[in-house]
């Protein structure tokens, strides 16, 4: 049982790893090329998954096996030319990094050899489906518009400044609000369809 168990933890554990941390480094490359270097300066541009590890967001991602969170990288949007629409791109890069990912190790799933499966090689083919899910789910809970998620500044970008002003008064309260839905498990039934069924597509292309 203990041997199972640690067995999955590895298989779980470098997905999730190289999934959060390459969320990350893609939002501090956006920063850096909207014109701020803070994350650069900061040394958050480079895979090293310990400098992204959030350990609240990496033990729900290890719990549910499809939703989490790392350690935002900063950002100081003065240095944007225009901070709402520029602090909104850099907002979608992670999510959008993420799907990329999901689509790319959906690919490789796609051309890995059937016989792969019931082989030694199980759990190479295994860790790419885990691949998969992870990105897909951190790019979907991501996008939840709940501070500090990626998803509220993308709703600030796009919202009228007034409407964005009053909506952003609800970020002290955020974390708050998102660790009550997820360990109420009503982010279950919101998003882990969406994510199952995203999933499914990928894995049938």
């Amino acid at each position: 049982m203990i041997e199972r168990y640690i067995q999955e933890a590895i298989l779980l554990l470098v997905p999730v790893l190289f999934s959060i941390t390459f969320h990350e480094v893609c939002h501090g490359y956006a920063a850096n090329y909207l014109g701020d270097p803070t994350a650069k300066l900061a040394g958050r541009l480079n895979m090293n998954p310990i400098k992204h590890i959030d350990p609240v967001g990496l033990l729900v991602l290890l719990i549910t096996r499809m939703i989490g969170w790392a350690k935002p990288v900063p950002v100081d949007p003065r240095y944007f030319k225009n901070p709402r629409k520029d602090m909104m791109w850099v907002s979608i890069a992670g999510p959008a990094a993420n799907f990329f990912l999901a689509v790319v190790f959906a690919v490789i799933f796609k051309f890995t050899p059937s016989v792969a499966q019931t082989s030694f090689l199980y759990p190479v083919t295994l860790m790419i489906q885990i691949m998969i899910t992870i990105n897909v789910g951190l790019a979907v809970f991501n996008l939840l518009p709940i501070p500090p998620l990626d998803g509220s500044h993308i709703v600030m970008g796009v919202l009228p400044f007034d409407m964005a002003r009053e909506y952003s008064k609800i970020a002290p309260y955020g974390f708050i609000i998102l660790l009550v839905l997820v360990f109420t498990r009503i982010v279950d039934f919101v998003i882990f369809p969406i994510i199952r069924t995203i999933v499914g597509l990928l894995l049938s292309i």
